[in-house]
């Protein structure tokens, strides 16, 4: 049966489906709704674990120790908690611990403006943490799409054995609209990894074997087990080349656009092409490759100041248009005329 639900409760809900037991998380706009949702349902279902933490760190490495010992487990934040997070997000990666981190991004840096969606934690998804590792992050715009593509972040999560990233925004954390998830069919991964205690009982971020050993003068092992984890993480997101291309015939100009400036420049697709990633990272090369050779424009519109924008043009090798909408507040009629500026100029 349809019910007006919004963004923050279809992630917690997609979270229960995919089999979620364990929610660590601190307060923070916009996402204090599912730390709230979880704390109700902890007293609902006994085997569902919460914990409120004392900040973002102390949540971020609960809900890895808790995948560590076979639960699976994730949180929630924004911006400034996203922030405080990057060092377990490395641990999560070098220990291979399948988890969920949900990110619904507000307008910064530090505080910023709280209620305020933005779209500029993308560099923090690809590289906040130290060292290389090789994160997935994907970013829906509808609430049915916050239902799925979180039981797909714990299924990529299972797969990858790593945290995987859901990003959102003020907006879309806070949207409402009509869905029924109960009619949702979703396929869900089962853990494999065994927990602490079985199998390998050594979990360090320190350079290690595959037991856990610690190996930091062997530039052998540690290239090996870097180039098993690419191996990995690559083929997984292989499994997810997620986004949705809307051609309009006879226009030579494209727009991409992602999570909610994608819904608000879909009233223009009756003038311009329209291409939206969903998977936001790794960056959909191959795609944007093939999607953007036919047009003489491209104008990447994001709530920042070109932080996906540059990823594109690194991917088709060329350069792109930017719409930067920045301070919240994402206007269509604003936007339209930072468009036909664009235009104005590519024209001079």
């Amino acid at each position: 049966m349809k019910r007006l639900v919004s963004g923050n409760e279809a992630i917690f809900q997609g979270a229960i489906r995919a089999g979620a037991s364990y929610f660590a998380g601190y307060p923070i706009s916009p996402t204090s709704e599912i730390l709230q949702q979880a704390a109700l349902y902890s007293g609902e279902d006994p085997g569902f674990r919460f914990l409120q933490a004392e900040d973002e760190i102390a949540a971020a490495i609960a809900t890895i120790s808790a995948s560590l010992a076979g639960a699976k487990a994730f949180t929630a934040t924004s911006g400034p908690g996203f922030t405080l997070m990057q060092e377990a997000l490395g641990w999560g990666h070098a220990v291979e611990a399948p988890c969920v981190f949900v990110n619904s991004m507000r307008v910064g840096p530090s505080t910023g403006m709280p209620t305020q969606p933005a779209q500029s934690d993308l560099l923090q998804v690809k590289a906040g943490s130290a060292g290389d590792y090789y994160p997935i992050a994907f970013y829906p715009n509808s609430v049915e799409e916050c239902f799925r593509l979180t039981a797909n972040s714990f299924n990529a999560a299972e797969e990858s054995l790593s945290p995987v990233i859901l990003l959102a925004d003020a907006f879309l954390s806070h949207l409402y609209e009509m869905a029924d998830l109960e009619r949702i069919t979703i396929d869900i991964v089962p853990r494999s990894k065994e927990p602490l205690g079985k199998g390998q009982r050594l979990f360090t971020g320190t350079a290690h074997d595959k037991l856990g050993n610690l190996k930091t003068n062997d530039p052998h092992i540690y290239r090996e087990w870097l180039g098993e984890l690419k191996e990995r993480h690559d083929r997984v997101a292989a499994k997810y080349p997620l986004f949705e291309y809307l051609p309009c015939k006879n226009s030579e100009t494209l727009l991409i656009a992602f999570g909610i400036t994608s819904r608000i420049v879909s009233s223009l697709k009756e003038r311009f092409s329209i291409f939206r990633p969903i998977r936001i990272y790794p960056v959909l090369e191959k795609e944007l490759k093939e999607v953007t050779q036919s047009y003489r424009h491209i104008i990447v519109v994001e709530g920042s100041d070109g932080q996906y924008a540059s990823w594109v043009e690194c991917a088709i090798c060329r350069k792109v248009m930017k719409v930067p909408c920045l301070g919240g507040g994402f206007k269509l009629k604003w936007i339209q005329g930072q468009i036909e500026e664009c235009l104005k100029g590519a024209a001079r």
